[in-house]
């Protein structure tokens, strides 16, 4: 089963969840796609794994062939190249890759070349959930999209065990990218009103994906936004799995790279929901 778990905004406890969810369950593959600021290593601590370097394929001009004639520009939908004179200008930091330009090109002197954009590591926590397998990965500073590096992250995973996707914040491309191929996806939320804001905006995409969600309320203290979020759900018939009561004990061990034991047994027992609510898909 692949779980993907996701928030609106950053900061709503989205590790938190995943790792408790990891150590609830042993053996299991926890995937941090939070690439630019992948935290999930700190707490598990794997020891030396797998590392491999990711490459997109960016054009490539060749000056000699190239008359200036501004065609690769005309068909680029991301403003990517520009001519100024007969000179071709390239920001690559624009560029999706699509490839349009060396099709459009009569001269032939745009071709392709791999650029590095980040790596992907592999290995095996010593710490927290000891024994289970962690896959991250890093994005190369200055690199624009994370969505090739989260899918190259993906193509490692086997096709057998469970599987918790700690996704990048908001809902921009790399948490539709990381999110994709769930079976299901836990919406991790405060009691706030900002909270439930994003909350709104992340269960949208999830929809639009058709992936079967439920939501987690992280920092639940009982309290009229408690109760708020509670109504929005049944307004939306997203049930609630799990809450994460608001502790300054359970804060403090997570600074300390700690995962509190405390909770385990709401961990087991989102697992055991996610079984049911899983079937529906």
């Amino acid at each position: 089963m692949i779980v993907s778990i996701a928030s609106g905004k950053g900061g709503t406890g989205k590790t938190t969840v995943a790792l408790l969810l990891a150590a609830a369950r042993p053996g299991a593959t926890v995937v941090d796609c939070d690439v630019e600021e992948p935290n999930c290593h700190l707490f598990l601590q794997p020891g030396r794994g797998e590392e491999r370097q990711v490459t997109v394929m960016r054009p490539s001009l060749n000056t000699e062939l190239c008359d200036g004639c501004g065609r690769c520009a005309e068909v680029c939908l991301f403003n990517a190249l520009a001519i100024t004179g007969k000179k071709v200008l390239l920001f690559d930091e624009l560029c999706h890759g699509c490839g349009g330009c060396i099709l459009a090109c009569p001269p032939k002197a745009v071709s392709e070349a791999a650029k590095p954009i980040g790596v992907v590591r592999a290995g095996a926590a010593t710490r927290n959930s000891a024994g289970t397998k962690l896959i991250d990965g890093l994005l190369d500073v200055g690199s624009p999209t994370a969505s090739p590096l989260i899918k190259a992250m993906k193509e490692t995973l086997a096709a057998q065990g469970d599987i918790i996707v700690d996704c990048p914040p908001g809902t921009a491309c790399s948490m539709v990218a990381a999110v994709a191929d769930s079976d299901f996806c836990l919406l991790v939320t405060e009691p706030t009103p900002f909270g439930l804001h994003d909350l709104g905006l992340a269960a949208g995409v999830i929809k639009l994906l058709g992936i079967p969600a439920g939501v987690v309320i992280n920092k639940s203290d009982g309290g009229a936004w408690d109760d708020a979020v509670a109504d929005w759900c049944a307004q939306e018939g997203i049930p609630i799995l799990g809450r994460i009561p608001h502790s300054e004990a359970f804060a403090h061990e997570y600074a300390e790279g700690r995962i509190s034991p405390e909770y385990l047994a709401d961990a087991r027992a989102i697992w055991g929901k996610l079984g049911r609510e899983g079937d529906c898909r």
